[in-house]
C-alpha cells in the first residue's frame, strides 16, 4: 500500500514539474500577443519586444511574465524618440490568469522594472510625447474601460530598480532628471482610495535656460501616499525626506485637474540645528556630519500653493535662516564662527518671471578673517537683474583647516575683496556695458599652488584687479613657476558677457618676463597612470595626456604685447624676444615677433591655428646673420631642408615662407608636411670637408677640386620644399677659375639626386697637358675651351654615390688639341707652298730649297706632333684610371 501511495505521489510530482516546464512554452506567445494588442489598439506608438518568457518558480505559486528589452517608441512629431524602455519588465499574476480564454481581462498583481528609461518631452509648440492614447468616438467611463482593456491592474506591490526619468520642456528650456531611481511601493490598486507605503532614493538634476540649479542632489523619501483615483488626488502622510543630508517633512497634496495640477504643500526641517545647513551640501564635499560640533540654528521652511498650468505656477516662499552659528569638525583645528544666513526664494504672483532670490546676508569668520556677501536676482526670465556685493578677507590656508575640502594640493594665500556689481542681462547680451555698474577691487597675494596640471609649483606674489563700469583692469600679476617669471598688466572688456553668456573674452595685455622656460608650463601623464572613473573625471582637474590635443581657447579674443629677456623652448635659447600675439578664433597670430638666436636675429609673422582637428601654421621668417652650423644643427626643419649646411661655417641671411601641420599633442611641426620656400645667401662661408661624407666622396672622384678651398662668398640659393622633397634651383659656385653649377633635389629621408656641372680649364688635367700647352703659343692656348664635366650624386648624405662622365671630357679635350694642330699644320702647309711658288717664280732650282735651317724646323715640327700624340694618350690613360678608381 505504501509503495502504491509513493508511486501516486511520484506521478503527481512528475506531472507538476512537467507542467512547470511546459506551461511557459504554451502561454508565452499568448502573453506577448496580449501586450502587443494593447499597444496597437490603444496607443499611437511603436512597441518593440526582444522576447517574452514565463516562470512559475520565481514567485511560486504565482506566475511571472518576464519581458526582455521592451521599448515604446514615439511617432510623429517625436519620431524615433524613446518614451519608455526597460531592460527587464516582470509582471506577477495568478497562474489561473494564463488559462483565461473568455476575453476577460488578465489581472496584474505586481510589476517589477529594472534598468529602465522614461522620457517626458514637450516640444516648442507645447505638445507632449506622452499623449499617445488613440482617440475614441465613445465617451470614456470606468465600465467601458474595463470592457475594452485585456489587462486590469490589481497591483498590491511594485518595484523599480534603476530608472532614469527625464522631463524636458523645450519651450521654457527646462530640464529635470531623476537618475538612478530605486523605488518600492505596496498597497492595493483595486480600490479607488488607498494608501501606498513607498520608499524612494534618487539623484536630482535641474536646469533652466542653461543655468544649473540642482546638480546631482541626493533625495531619500519614505512616505505613505494617499491615493484617491476618483479625485486624482495624492496626499503626503507620515513622510520623512532627506535632501542630501538635510531632513525635511512634507504635508499637503497634489491633485490633477483639467487645467494642470493643484499644489498645496508645506515643508520644514524637523529640527533647527546648524547641522541642517551642512546637510544641504553633498556628502562628497561636506564629509560625515554626525560628529560635527555645531552651535546656533539653521532652518528651512516654506510652502507651495496654487495651480500649475500653461500660464501660471504655484506661489511659493522658501526661507533659509541662521543666526550667529558655528561649526567645527572633530579632526580639524579651526572653527567657522559668526555665521549669519538669511536667504529667501519667493514667488507671490504665480507668474514665473516674478520669482526672485534675496540673499539678504551671508557672512562667516575663520580666526580673524571675515567675509560678507549680499545679492538679489529679480525678473528672472525676461531680463534678470543682478545686484551683488562682496567684502572681506580669506586666508586660503584656513579653508582646509576648518572645512574638509578634498584637495590634491595645499592652498595658501590671502584673498581680499571689496566689490559691488549691478547689471541686467539685456545689457550684457547687447554689449551695452555702460549700463553695467562695477566698483571696487580684488587682490590675491602670496598664493601657492601645486597640482598635476603644472610641471612645477606656482607662486602668485600678487594679483590685483580693479572693477569699473568700462572694464576690469589687471593692475598687477606677478607670477613665478620653476625658473620662469611673468608680470602681466592689462584689461578685460566684457568679463560679464563671458561669465554669463559664454561670449568671447576680450582683452589687451602687456607681458614682461626676465626668464621664461616653456617646459615649466608643460606636463604629461605617466604611461602607467590608473584610468579615472567617470566620477573622478567630473570632480578633478586633469592635465592633457599624450593622446589629448592642445587647443588655443576658443573663448579668447586677446592681444598680448610680449617682451622677454630669455625664452627657453626645447633646446633653443631665445634672447630679447619681443612682439605681439593676437589670440582669436582658436588661432594665434604672430606680428613682428623678433628674437636674437644663433648669433643673429629671427623675425616672424604668421599664424598658428588649432581650429581644425589637425593644427596648422603658416609663417614668414626673416633670418638675419644666423650662424650656419648652429642654426642648421638645432633647427630640425633647416637640417632637413639643407643637411649639407652643417659643415659650412659662415652666416646666413634668408627669407623663409613656411607652412604645414602641427602635432596636436605638442604643437610642434610635422616635418613631412612642411611646404615653403627659402631664399638664402651665405656670408663669409667656408667648408670643412672632413665632416661631410658627401664632399669627401666628391673630392676623391673629382681630384682637381679641393672642397675646402671653395669660395662660398655671396652665394645665393633658392630652395622650395613640399611633400617631403626639397628642390634646389640651379646656382653657381666659384672655385678659382672653375664654375660649378649645382641643382637637383633631396628628400627629408636624406635620399638625393643632384647634378654638378663643372667647366674645367685644360690646365687642371695633369702635368702632361701642362707640358703640351706650354709648347703652344699664347694665342693657341686661348683657343682651348674649358672642358665640361658632369657629376651625378645619388644615395644618401651618409652613404653618397658619385659618378662622372670623364670619357666625354677626354674626347672633348683631345678633339680640341687635334683641331689646334690641324689648323697649325694647314697654316704651315700654306707657308711651305707659298715659299715653293716664290722659288719657282724667282727661277730657283729645287735642290737649292732644302737648306739646313729648313731641315731643322721640319724635325722640330715632327717631334711636336709626336708629343701631341703622346699627351693625348696620357690624358686618355689618366681619365681611364680615374674611372676605374
Amino acid at each position: 500500500m505504501g509503495k502504491k501511495i509513493l508511486k501516486i505521489v511520484g506521478v503527481v510530482v512528475l506531472i507538476f514539474f512537467i507542467a512547470l516546464v511546459t506551461i511557459p512554452f504554451l502561454f508565452k506567445d499568448k502573453i506577448k500577443d496580449v501586450i502587443v494588442n494593447v499597444v496597437n489598439n490603444n496607443l499611437d506608438a511603436t512597441l518593440a519586444i526582444e522576447k517574452v518568457d514565463i516562470s512559475l518558480l520565481a514567485n511560486f505559486p504565482k506566475a511571472t511574465v518576464q519581458i526582455t528589452d521592451l521599448a515604446l517608441l514615439n511617432k510623429a512629431p517625436f519620431e524615433g524618440d524613446t518614451l519608455f524602455f526597460a531592460n527587464q519588465l516582470n509582471l506577477k499574476m495568478s497562474v489561473m490568469e494564463l488559462f483565461k480564454s473568455d476575453g476577460s481581462a488578465m489581472e496584474i498583481e505586481g510589476i517589477y522594472a529594472k534598468n529602465a528609461i522614461a522620457n517626458i518631452i514637450f516640444n516648442q509648440d507645447g505638445v507632449g510625447n506622452f499623449d499617445i492614447a488613440l482617440a475614441s468616438d465613445e465617451p470614456e467611463t470606468p465600465e467601458t474601460v474595463d470592457e475594452a482593456s485585456p489587462i486590469s491592474l490589481a497591483i498590491d506591490s511594485y518595484k523599480i530598480d534603476n530608472l532614469r526619468f527625464t522631463y524636458l520642456d523645450q519651450a521654457s528650456k527646462m530640464k529635470l532628471v531623476l537618475d538612478s531611481i530605486m523605488h518600492t511601493g505596496s498597497g492595493s490598486f483595486k480600490d479607488q482610495v488607498a494608501d501606498l507605503d513607498t520608499k524612494t532614493t534618487t539623484s536630482m538634476f535641474f536646469e533652466m535656460d542653461s543655468v544649473k540649479y540642482l546638480n546631482h542632489v541626493k533625495l531619500n523619501l519614505d512616505a505613505i501616499i494617499g491615493v484617491d483615483l476618483n479625485k486624482q488626488k495624492y496626499s503626503f502622510k507620515e513622510n520623512k525626506a532627506l535632501v542630501n543630508q538635510l531632513p525635511l517633512e512634507f504635508d499637503g497634496f497634489i491633485q490633477l485637474t483639467d487645467a494642470g495640477q493643484t499644489y498645496d504643500l508645506s515643508f520644514k526641517t524637523p529640527e533647527s540645528t546648524f547641522k541642517n545647513f551642512l546637510g544641504l551640501i553633498p556628502e562628497a564635499y561636506s564629509g560625515l556630519i554626525a560628529d560635527v560640533k555645531t552651535d546656533g540654528d539653521f532652518s528651512v521652511a516654506g510652502f507651495v500653493k496654487g495651480d500649475l498650468t500653461d500660464k501660471t505656477i504655484p506661489t511659493f516662499d522658501i526661507a533659509m535662516k541662521s543666526n550667529n552659528a558655528s561649526f567645527q569638525y572633530p579632526d580639524l583645528p579651526k572653527a567657522v564662527r559668526n555665521i549669519f544666513i538669511d536667504v529667501d526664494v519667493v514667488n507671490k504672483t504665480g507668474l514665473l518671471n516674478d520669482t526672485y532670490v534675496d540673499v539678504n546676508k551671508f557672512s562667516f569668520q575663520i580666526d580673524q578673517d571675515k567675509f560678507d556677501a549680499a545679492a538679489s536676482i529679480k525678473n528672472m526670465l525676461e531680463n534678470p537683474l543682478i545686484d551683488a556685493k562682496l567684502n572681506g578677507n580669506i586666508n586660503l590656508a584656513n579653508l582646509t583647516q576648518a572645512y574638509p575640502v578634498k584637495l590634491d594640493f595645499p592652498l595658501s594665500g590671502l584673498l581680499s575683496a571689496n566689490v559691488a556689481v549691478k547689471f541686467d542681462m539685456n545689457s550684457i547680451e547687447k554689449e551695452q556695458y555702460q549700463n553695467v555698474y562695477n566698483s571696487g577691487s580684488l587682490s590675491l597675494t602670496n598664493f601657492k599652488y601645486t597640482g598635476s596640471e603644472m610641471a612645477n609649483p606656482v607662486l602668485i606674489n600678487k594679483a590685483a584687479f580693479t572693477f569699473n563700469t568700462k572694464n576690469i583692469t589687471l593692475n598687477t600679476f606677478d607670477f613665478k613657476t620653476g625658473k620662469s617669471d611673468l608680470n602681466v598688466t592689462g584689461a578685460l572688456d566684457n568679463f560679464y558677457g563671458f561669465l554669463f553668456k559664454k561670449e568671447t573674452l576680450k582683452g589687451n595685455f602687456n607681458v614682461v618676463s626676465n626668464y621664461l622656460a616653456v617646459g615649466d608650463f608643460m606636463t604629461s601623464s605617466p604611461a602607467d597612470a590608473k584610468p579615472e572613473t567617470t566620477t573622478e573625471k567630473a570632480e578633478t582637474a586633469k592635465p592633457a595626456t599624450e593622446n589629448e590635443a592642445l587647443k588655443v581657447p576658443s573663448f579668447l579674443d586677446c592681444t598680448l604685447n610680449a617682451k622677454a629677456n630669455t625664452v627657453v623652448y626645447d633646446n633653443l635659447n631665445l634672447k630679447n624676444v619681443q612682439g605681439t600675439l593676437v589670440i582669436k578664433d582658436e588661432a594665434v597670430s604672430l606680428k613682428n615677433v623678433k628674437t636674437d638666436i644663433f648669433s643673429g636675429l629671427i623675425s616672424m609673422n604668421g599664424t598658428v591655428s588649432t581650429k581644425s582637428a589637425i593644427p596648422t601654421f603658416d609663417v614668414n621668417l626673416g633670418l638675419n646673420h644666423l650662424d650656419v652650423p648652429e642654426a642648421f644643427t638645432q633647427l630640425e626643419f633647416l637640417s632637413k631642408v639643407a643637411p649639407i649646411a652643417k659643415v659650412i661655417s659662415g652666416f646666413l641671411n634668408s627669407e623663409v615662407s613656411l607652412s604645414g601641420k602641427l602635432n596636436p599633442q605638442s604643437l610642434t611641426p610635422e616635418v613631412n608636411s612642411l611646404t615653403g620656400d627659402l631664399i638664402g645667401q651665405i656670408q663669409g662661408g667656408s667648408i670643412n670637408t672632413k665632416n661631410s661624407k658627401l664632399l669627401t666622396a666628391l673630392s676623391s672622384d673629382v681630384k682637381f677640386i679641393d672642397p675646402d678651398k671653395i669660395n662660398l662668398k655671396d652665394i645665393k640659393a633658392h630652395l622650395s620644399f613640399a611633400d617631403g622633397k626639397v628642390n634646389i634651383k640651379p646656382f653657381t659656385i666659384k672655385y678659382q677659375d672653375i664654375n660649378v653649377t649645382v641643382g637637383g633635389q633631396h628628400g627629408f629621408d636624406q635620399q638625393m639626386n643632384y647634378d654638378l656641372n663643372f667647366n674645367v680649364p685644360a690646365k687642371y688635367f695633369g702635368k702632361d697637358v701642362e707640358g703640351l700647352l706650354s709648347k703652344l703659343s699664347t694665342s693657341e692656348q686661348a683657343k682651348i675651351q674649358d672642358v665640361p664635366i658632369k657629376a651625378v650624386v645619388t644615395g644618401t648624405f651618409n652613404a653618397p654615390k658619385v659618378t662622372t662622365d670623364m670619357g666625354s671630357a677626354v674626347k672633348n679635350l683631345t678633339n680640341q688639341i687635334v683641331e689646334q694642330q690641324k689648323e697649325k699644320a694647314v697654316e704651315k702647309g700654306k707657308e711651305v707652298l707659298t715659299d715653293k711658288l716664290t722659288d719657282l717664280l724667282g727661277g730657283k732650282k729645287d735642290d737649292a730649297a732644302a737648306t739646313p735651317a729648313d731641315s731643322a724646323k721640319a724635325a722640330a715640327d715632327a717631334k711636336k706632333a709626336d708629343d701631341i700624340k703622346k699627351a693625348a694618350n696620357s690624358i686618355k690613360d689618366l681619365f681611364k684610371k680615374k674611372e676605374k678608381e
